[in-house]
């Protein structure tokens, strides 16, 4: 088998291939047509281009959620993990029981309370617009730092299995996605997701079971794993250093994923879109179950690829470059002989990476639109002008996506570099929102130096990596089988790869990146609540409850409590008509409250 493929590095993909995909990029395509064309009476406004009216059903918008946050980096790159480490993070799955929890109760409630459909809109209100302005800067670097890779290594894999030119299909891919994400808002981009998600089902599903046949059942499957040492999930090591624990993936992943789903404005502004709290939280819950069900076919997935290559290794043999390119190569070994499926898969990864670039295309020019072009009134803010802008955006950044394709493509190293940036301020700015929403006493002062911190904690993590004091040798894996097709090799060709050995104290630096995340959101709370003390606490007199928790609402003084309910009752009474106008600024949400006679003060 392994043979054959070396004889055709190119695979085959055939008519019914190509077909298939055609047929996935045809759907999308329609929806954007759709919902562009012929639903325009009722795309008009702001608030329907961007949050569909607030009227988004809840199970679109759960299985948005799921196609949206596994892209088709992770697509590719989980199964590698299990491959490589072993099975260990496929904890993740059961964590987002308790991430869920964390988000219907303690950010959800937020949200809403306080009308709140650009999250970063909540840290103006709660510190200031300095903090907003911060906070949101990084979002939208991040985004545009790991836009591209989203895409491309989709593309990469639909030219390992083609041969077609990677820059060809990045660029009509990345236009169909800028087609149906610009013409339709979240409408399109919702539905476009269900379908995508529907084919990641399915082809996660298809591969594991023909995978599962083909080795020789499940039976077979677990005794080669186990043989392996892949099958370890609860491994207790108490060393931060170590790359996957038990705790890295249960409490990192915790920190990392949370803020990832909650506090992303991507996740946000469909979680907003439904009607009502309780549609959230069901959303929510529906996402969860969805998110574990994937999540584990995709670790399964990277076991039953090790089961498959048991004892020969076609990393070692030269058949495949690194483990992030085996789930392909398994997939042309397999499935390749069946008309088709070959298709499926890569359509499976393509949705991964459409749902994920359309969903940040369209939060990024609702954001960059309120915060960078609204302020300097260049011309006459109308749903009509404020829709051409954003369609205008989303151009913008979508042809900026094809073009980092060719920068992408000349640094192999710059995924983990991006996304390792990326959760290092992912942690900081999770622990900001948490420290707003969970300590009334914290004023805007007590934020920036946690970021600096990580900041110097990143860049000597850098430093020890490319000094390669800092590495993570895989899990041993086998040659011994290697001469039935074909390879002359034997293991001692493979020196054994073995971490480097650190004899002097323990150092931050050496701490495993997934870690950062939670380093990232203490480091702000351990130097953010003596720094709020210190430059004087938030004045409860001026305060507004409901910019904290529900769950911590006991901490506030009780006066401050009681005219929050007082207030509240006020509010039911006068507010008796619909919101007419779009309510995505605090702006504007004044302008509503001033309206009906309501009067907050502010910080």
């Amino acid at each position: 088998m392994v043979k054959s493929i070396t004889a055709n590095p190119q695979g085959q993909f055939s008519v019914e291939d190509y077909t298939v995909f055609t047929i996935m990029l045809g759907i999308s395509t329609a929806i954007g047509v759709y919902f562009g064309f012929f639903q325009k009476k009722k795309n008009q406004t702001t608030e329907e281009y961007l949050l569909g009216g607030r009227k988004m059903k809840t199970f679109p918008i759960a299985i948005s959620l799921i196609a949206s946050q596994l892209s088709g980096v992770s697509i590719m790159s989980v199964p590698a993990e299990m491959y490589s480490y072993g099975a260990q993070y496929w904890i993740i799955a059961p964590t987002m029981i308790l991430i869920t929890l964390i988000i219907n109760y303690i950010f959800v409630p937020v949200f809403y309370n306080n009308h709140i459909t650009n999250c970063y809109q909540y840290l103006e209100d709660r510190f200031s617009p300095a903090v907003k302005k911060f906070v949101t800067f990084t979002y939208v670097l991040n985004i545009y730092l790991i836009l591209p890779i989203f895409i491309f290594i989709p593309a990469l894999a639909f030219s390992q299995v083609t041969g077609i030119n990677i820059h060809l299909i990045n660029g009509i891919v990345c236009g169909v996605c800028i087609f149906y994400t610009m013409l339709g808002g979240i409408k399109a981009v919702v539905w476009t997701d269900v379908v995508q998600g529907m084919i990641m089902f399915v082809s996660c599903f298809l591969v594991v079971v023909i995978g599962v046949a083909k080795i020789g059942g499940l039976s077979e499957v677990y005794e080669r794993a186990t043989a392996g040492d892949r099958l370890e999930i609860f491994d207790m090591t108490l060393d931060t250093t170590t790359r996957q624990t038990f705790w890295t993936a249960s409490v990192g992943n915790l920190f990392l994923w949370t803020g990832y789903l909650g506090l992303s404005q991507s996740c946000v502004q469909r979680i907003v879109s439904v009607p009502s709290m309780r549609h959230a939280r069901t959303a929510l819950w529906i996402f969860c179950v969805g998110f574990i069900i994937i999540m584990t076919l995709n670790c399964f997935t990277g076991i039953v690829i090790f089961a498959k290559y048991f004892d020969c290794d076609p990393i070692k043999v030269g058949l495949v470059q690194k483990a992030d390119k085996l789930l392909p190569f398994f997939v042309q070994d397999v499935v390749g002989n069946l008309k088709g499926m070959p298709g499926v898969f890569i359509s499976c990864v393509f949705s991964a990476g459409l749902s994920t670039m359309s969903a940040n295309l369209n939060s990024l020019a609702g954001l960059i639109y309120e915060d960078y072009i609204r302020p300097f009134k260049l011309f006459k803010h109308t749903d009509a002008s404020a829709n051409k802008t954003m369609k205008l955006l989303i151009f913008v950044s979508g042809v900026y996506c094809i073009a980092m394709g060719l920068i992408v493509e000349q640094f192999g190293h710059i995924l983990q570099m991006v996304v390792t940036i990326a959760s290092v301020t992912q942690g900081a700015v999770m622990g900001i929102f948490c420290l707003g929403m969970l300590w009334p006493w914290a004023n805007k002062h007590g934020r920036a130096l946690g970021v600096i911190v990580m900041s110097w904690i990143i860049a000597g993590a850098q430093i020890a990596i490319s000094n390669k004091e800092i590495t993570y040798p895989p899990k041993p894996t086998s040659v011994d089988g290697c001469y039935e097709y074909g390879f002359n090799v034997t293991a001692n060709d493979f020196p054994t790869l073995v971490a480097p050995q650190e004899e002097s104290e323990f150092s931050i630096y050496n701490i495993s990146f997934v870690w950062y995340s939670t380093v990232g959101t203490f480091m702000v709370f351990l130097v953010g609540i003596p720094v709020s003390y210190f430059t004087g606490s938030q004045d409860m007199r001026n305060f507004r409850p409901k910019l904290i928790s529900p769950l911590v609402q006991w901490l506030l003084p009780e006066e401050v409590r009681q005219n929050e309910f007082s207030l509240k009752a006020e509010n039911d009474k006068l507010n008796t008509e619909p919101i007419k106008e779009w309510t995505f600024t605090a702006n504007e949400t004044e302008k509503y409250k001033e309206r009906h006679g309501v009067i907050e003060q502010t910080l």
